[in-house]
């Protein structure tokens, strides 16, 4: 019998904590509260040594990509390379190949931005996403030794008491501290800015203040808009909408030495993605209606229910593949409409497919999970298919 560090349980990587206490556990994975004080658990569990130097750096890198919320990141670099594209395959005559380093920067601009608006999510999320666990009634047993009688609890069960939201996410879960936190996302929010303000002129570079402007007051009180749904859609549907595509492809035309003009394709794709990013908002709160429920934050999710919000955020989608089957036909100069018809009209049969599975499921938990990352998926297969439509 020793003491411990609070292990990773199950699937979803949770650590143990007990009253924010350390415990001890046996072989039978009995686990024993109050082993005395913090300092002196962590000093006892450090006694067989540091962790080598390779694991803590591959530690510290994968908790610094999940803060990154990949998903999120993934979106925003398939946006960015489906717009840069399409400017280039309209005017293939102006490519010139050091842009490319240029394009890279842009890039990496983006990607900042994404971090820093992810980044300050999180750590105003905190107190949502944290995992807490109680004790169940426990039984009294002896230590091995008989000479003492001392009786110890045990606790032979162990239970989540708020396992809400997000508590694996790198803050939440104890992996990263806030400290560090606020060193990625200031130096998110530094390292962005002074690659646009010195790269693509001061038209782009408002553009970037204003997504992050509205990424800040989205989560930092006192605004935290977050908590009004309908100022939560508008500011994701403009952000991960408008801004990334217009900017992108201004940005892009500006680099080839065009003024900037809207091409049908670019129109589309920017209503399209628009009307995606509000699904994306309504359909993001899923998975966490428990916790927006216990602290109170008002989303569409827990005012109308899980089942409700599924279908509305289907049924925005099918319109939206309905409008992008019917597009080529009105405009039939603009699109190819022998790949634009079928593969949104296959898009829209495999979610109707997925509701249909979330729907037998019962809107389980896991059913839920994987019904969002599902709407991810088809938000990143418009972008890889667009500079082709």
């Amino acid at each position: 019998m020793s003491v411990v560090k609070p292990a990773y349980l199950g699937a979803g990587g949770l650590e143990l904590w007990i009253s924010d206490q350390w415990v001890t556990r046996d072989e039978g994975d009995n686990v024993y509260p109050g082993s005395g004080p913090l300092e002196e658990a962590c000093s006892q569990a450090g006694a067989a040594g540091p962790a080598p130097l390779s694991k803590t750096l591959s530690d510290l890198k994968d908790s610094c990509w999940r803060f990154l919320r990949p998903h999120t990141i993934r979106g925003t670099a398939l946006g960015s390379t489906a717009l840069v594209a399409r400017a280039l395959l309209e005017n293939p005559q102006l490519i010139d190949w050091r842009l490319v380093f240029k394009a890279l920067y842009g890039l990496v601009a983006l990607i900042c931005g994404n971090g820093y608006i992810v980044g300050i999510n999180q750590i105003y999320d905190i107190g949502i996403d944290k995992c807490r666990y109680k004790v169940l009634p426990f039984k009294v047993t002896y230590d091995e030794s008989p000479a003492n009688v001392s009786a110890i609890p045990v606790i032979s069960k162990f239970m989540p008491l708020n396992r809400v939201n997000k508590p694996y996410l790198p803050i939440a879960a104890g992996d990263l501290s806030v400290q560090s936190a606020w060193l990625l996302v200031v130096a998110f929010a530094v390292v962005g800015f002074s690659i646009v303000v010195s790269n693509f002129g001061p038209f782009i570079t408002s553009l970037y203040c204003l997504g992050l402007f509205l990424g800040t007051i989205y989560s930092v009180p006192p605004f935290r808009l977050k908590r009004y749904p309908v100022a939560a859609f508008l500011i994701i549907a403009t952000v991960r909408g408008f801004l990334l595509n217009f900017g992108v492809y201004y940005a892009t035309r500006a680099a080839l030495g065009l003024a900037f003009q809207w091409s049908s394709p670019v129109a589309f794709i920017t209503c399209f993605v628009t009307v995606f990013a509000l699904v994306i908002a309504i359909t993001k709160d899923l998975p966490d209606v428990e916790g927006d429920r216990k602290f109170q934050i008002s989303t569409l999710a827990t005012k109308l229910g899980v089942r409700n919000i599924a279908f509305l955020g289907s049924g925005l989608l099918l319109a939206n593949y309905v409008a992008a089957i019917v597009v080529p036909f009105l405009i039939p100069q603009a699109f190819r409409s022998f790949v634009m018809v079928p593969f949104h009209a296959a898009l829209a049969v495999a979610l109707i497919f997925q509701t249909w599975v979330l729907e037998q499921a019962k809107y389980s938990k896991d059913a839920i999970s994987q019904y969002y990352r599902f709407i991810w998926n088809l938000f990143y297969a418009e972008y890889i298919f667009f500079p082709l439509l």
